[in-house]
């Protein structure tokens, strides 16, 4: 990858590029800073930190005679100054590599320990030119792209009139999205900066498809811009979308807030979670249109929660928490046999009550509006890989919130508040709908245990484990109709749950 090049006119510049930078560098990165004195290399080190530290008023002291001066934020970072280094072999007695594998190091006049410098670091070198600076950054490739993408993103805001906006990290996932929170210098309202780029096609899987296609998973923003307003049409309170570059999936949306359904110690607020539960049946109570077109003429149909994608998602059952739960892979019989349960489980979907499914409808995605009235207490975010399924399924994905144990005794009333409603609402199937209630928390559950081990194993974020007991729990719960007999008898049989959970 070519060199980025940058002209910054000003001091305002430089600092900006220290807070893009900032949204990008990642542990592991050595950012080499050259330039001559007053090129502005302490002026953009300290921005990063600042940026980092979501604190303006940071003290950042030079580390000219100390050499390196450490900080413990959301990123570790080291910052060093080797103008006063004597020699280069003296990098490891200030910690270097240990700092590195922890963080981020910032590195000026890297000329004076060039050799002893990791031969994979980025090398940002600052110059003169005019009444502003030059700026060129090479490295290896992923890095660049990361860089290349911040100042992609800074060029989206300033084109959309945010030119002078300042950028701070929000949070990220366990997909590929990452979120900024956009505000201040501006006097513009905080917005939420959604940072989408496209999925990059996995390994082939089945009839020519990756994995993301053939369970229905959103590769890029244009399906979050169709629900969207789909949602927003009737009435629910799902974010404006302020600015859009749908081909470089970049969104600029309304911060609904930040408070949820949990309670400051992590537990379920039972009243915002009942609310949760009529809201669901509210959206359920009338018919949803499929096929979106957006201005310019892009066009989105939702697709359906079909036979493919119920069966690649239980897949991960037996692909990924079996091999890990007992060391060894499954048998082939066993991988034939639980496909053959759930092509039958399956059967039972085409007589389900379907309506538009939010897929992943729990606490992380529900945002609590004190402030409002109705349904529009409830903030809806991430319902991109929206589908059209059964309508018990984003009940069970509430009732049984994968990142919380509900009680029981909450489960039920969440339980009452939707079926009366739905009553209320017309005629409704409610043994139909319970049936699809266990079977819809089976299939889910089921993906659940697979994802956890596949984040530990596949993708080093082994913080999701946490959820695996919660999650086993809820399933053996699915796991008590009767229609559900064949699966919770492959489940004893291999050992995944305990006779116990007949009961």
């Amino acid at each position: 990858m070519q060199p980025i090049t940058r002209f910054l006119e000003d001091e305002a510049a430089t600092i900006q590029l220290g807070e893009d930078l900032a949204l990008a560098l990642k542990p592991g990165d050595c950012l080499a800073l050259s330039g001559d004195l007053g090129a502005g290399k302490s002026t953009l080190a300290r921005a990063f930190l600042r940026a980092i530290a979501d604190d303006d008023t940071l003290e950042v002291p030079s580390p000219t005679f100390t050499l390196v001066q450490s900080y413990e934020l959301r990123i570790p970072v080291a910052h060093f100054d080797l103008y006063r280094l004597g020699h280069a072999s003296e990098l490891d007695e200030l910690g270097f590599d240990e700092a590195l594998s922890l963080g981020v190091c910032l590195v000026e006049w890297p000329e004076r320990a060039e050799e002893a410098l990791p031969a994979n670091r980025i090398v940002l070198s600052i110059s003169h030119e005019a009444t502003g600076r030059s700026v060129s950054i090479s490295g290896p490739d992923n890095a660049l792209e990361r860089i290349a993408r911040t100042l992609a993103i800074r060029d989206f805001l300033t084109e959309n009139g945010f030119r002078d906006a300042r950028r701070r990290h929000l949070s990220g996932d366990a997909s590929v999205r990452a979120y900024e929170r956009v505000d201040g210098r501006d006097g513009h309202p905080v917005r939420i900066l959604m940072d989408a780029a496209r999925h990059k096609p996995g390994p082939i899987l089945q009839d020519g498809k990756y994995y993301q296609q053939l369970a229905h998973i959103a590769e890029d923003v244009i399906p979050f811009v169709a629900i969207d307003e789909l949602l927003r049409e009737r009435d629910f309170a799902a974010p404006a979308i302020y600015a859009r570059d749908l081909d470089q999936g970049i969104l600029l949306i309304e911060d609904l807030g930040s408070d949820g359904i949990l309670d400051e110690d992590g537990a379920p607020i039972e009243a915002r979670y009942v609310e949760s539960a009529r809201l669901l049946a509210r959206l359920h109570a009338a018919p949803a249109r499929r096929e979106i077109v957006l201005a310019g003429g892009v066009e989105h149909h939702i697709p359906d929660f079909d036979r493919t994608a119920m069966k690649i998602e239980t897949r991960l059952l037996i692909d990924w928490y079996l091999p890990w739960k007992r060391g060894t892979p499954a048998t082939e019989p066993e991988k034939q046999e639980y496909a053959a349960i759930w092509d039958g489980l399956i059967d039972l979907v085409e007589t389900s009550e379907k309506n538009l499914l939010l897929r992943d409808f729990h606490s992380p995605n529900i945002i609590w509006r004190a402030e409002q009235d109705g349904i529009q207490r409830i903030g809806l975010i991430d319902f991109q890989d929206s589908m059209i399924g059964p309508t018990a399924y984003d009940v069970a994905s509430l009732v049984q919130d994968a990142r919380v144990t509900i009680e029981p005794a909450l489960a039920h009333q969440m339980m009452d508040a939707y079926l009366a409603d739905r009553r209320a609402a017309g005629p409704f199937d409610e043994a139909l709908f319970l049936r699809d209630w266990h079977l819809m928390s089976a299939q889910r559950n089921c993906k659940l245990v697979g994802i956890w081990v596949r984040l530990m194993q596949r993708d080093g974020k082994p913080v999701y484990m946490k959820h695996m007991p919660r999650t086993f729990a809820y399933l053996e719960v699915a796991l008590r109709h009767e229609a559900l007999k064949p699966l919770r008898d492959w489940c004893m049989k291999t050992g995944l749950i305990g006779p116990e959970s007949a009961n």
